[in-house]
């Protein structure tokens, strides 16, 4: 019994270290975020106001920043479907030579750290004048999304079951009416958790769009460098705030596949 009583206490002890780690940021952003001022020593702050809310959404710098995250990252996301879906469709349905290694360069390019590809993309990026364009960032940021958008569509293709496709066919449907019944209705659980992940990974991309899209486009994640030198630290809150709401969200909506294990499965095609 002690032994017991002794290792439920761990774990309890454990669960509130990691949930103080977890929710303690967060705490921390909403009470600045609604604060009117709040500093040390003052163990409250001295008021709640929306003052800093409005600030953010006046603010042109940063209303621009929203925009430019907002329009960029669904565009980013269309491409990547564009681009990658038919290379997943290949990948998990076909078995041609030199699959394995395709899809292992894949993985292997988002293995390391990506400042140095952001270096030497700058200097090609120098010579087509894409430094500080619209699309600049959003090439850059298409990168981040090729990993999400290839292998876990590839793994929801392959595990649709062959015989399914074999049998509608031999009750007379064409092709393309087995690929949009059958193949694609089934994988679309795996295509949409890949939409989330590219979405996120678009959305919270700061490094290679601050690298090419600074000091002529800004978006939320790359805004951030400024806010925390020039802002009031409210300011910075709202907008961290802001700046997580799409994540939960999505994460939120996409849970059910996430959690069924739709994201672990694109990770283990075989």
């Amino acid at each position: 019994m002690k032994r017991v009583s002794i290792g439920r206490v761990a774990i309890n002890i454990g669960i509130l270290i990691l949930a103080f780690f977890i929710l303690g940021p967060i705490v921390w952003l909403a009470v600045h975020a609604f604060a009117s001022d709040w500093k040390y020593p003052n163990l409250y702050p001295s008021g709640i106001s929306f003052h800093w809310w409005s600030k953010v959404f006046l603010d042109s710098a940063l209303a621009t920043a929203i925009r430019n995250s907002l329009i960029i990252s669904p565009i980013v996301v269309v491409i990547s479907m564009i681009i990658c879906l038919p290379a997943a469709y290949a990948a998990g349905r076909l078995n041609y030579p030199g699959r394995k290694t395709f899809m292992v360069g894949i993985f292997s390019a988002n293995s390391f750290p990506k400042i140095g590809l952001f270096a030497a993309i700058a200097t090609l990026y120098y010579a087509l004048n894409l430094m500080g364009t619209f699309l600049g960032v959003v090439i850059v940021q298409l990168l981040g999304t090729i990993i999400y958008m290839t292998w876990i569509p590839a793994a929801a293709f392959a595990a649709v079951p062959r015989n399914l496709e074999e049998a509608a066919r031999d009750a007379g449907a064409s092709k393309f009416r087995v690929f949009r019944t059958i193949t694609l209705r089934l994988a679309m659980p795996g295509i949409l958790v890949a939409i989330v992940m590219s979405f996120l990974a678009s959305f919270d991309e700061a490094q290679g769009s601050y690298l090419v899209g600074a000091p002529s486009i800004y978006t939320m994640p790359t805004e951030m460098y400024s806010l925390v030198q020039n802002y009031p630290i409210q300011v910075a809150a709202v907008f961290s705030i802001l700046l997580a709401i799409p994540s939960v969200l999505l994460l939120s909506l996409a849970r059910k596949h996430i959690m069924g294990g739709q994201l672990a499965e694109g990770f283990q095609l075989k």
